[in-house]
């Protein structure tokens, strides 16, 4: 009975199960030669985009880009008040003009100076210190220079340098 229990209860050895692995490189097979398709169709314009022909139309009405001209801005430093955290405001920009108005806007940088020099001296501190402000301040002093230089003349304000320190 004693041998008997042994030769029961010992560890009998698993045979490892030698099954077909046709089915794993069949699926492999198969989803290497589905992305591939898919790559081709995509490339070729098939689906999920457009043709050659589309592309090739779409940059035909590439416009050239206007002719302008850029007026800078004398450094303007501002002197804050004691009671903020900075003490100065650091202001350099860049005026973009049509060409053929860039001297006479050149000739009326006193005034445009004079005017930016004002409107930043009224603008309250923490105005100056949110960072989302910059977008409307810069829009405010776009409309002040189109009123000194007259309409049409400046398109845009590009702020160089807007320092808190």
């Amino acid at each position: 009975m004693a041998g008997e229990a042994t030769s029961e209860s010992g560890p009998e050895e698993e045979t490892p199960k030698k099954g077909s692995k046709i089915p794993l490189i069949l699926g492999i097979l198969l989803a290497l030669m589905g992305g591939a398709g898919g790559f081709f169709a995509v490339q070729q314009g098939m689906i999920g985009g457009a043709s050659k022909e589309d592309h090739a139309e779409s940059q035909a009405f590439v416009e050239d880009m206007p002719e302008l001209a850029f007026v800078p801005l004398e450094t303007l430093v501002i002197n804050l008040p004691a009671s903020s955290d900075a003490q100065h405001l650091l202001f350099t920009a860049q005026l973009e003009v049509n060409p053929a108005y860039a001297s006479e806007v050149s000739s009326l940088l006193p005034r445009i100076v004079d005017v930016l020099n004002g409107y930043l001296r009224a603008v309250k501190v923490s105005e100056l210190e949110n960072p989302t402000a910059l977008i409307r301040l810069r829009a405010q002093m776009l409309r002040r220079v189109q009123v000194v230089v007259g309409e049409g003349r400046v398109n845009d304000l590009l702020i160089m340098e807007f320092v808190l320190n």
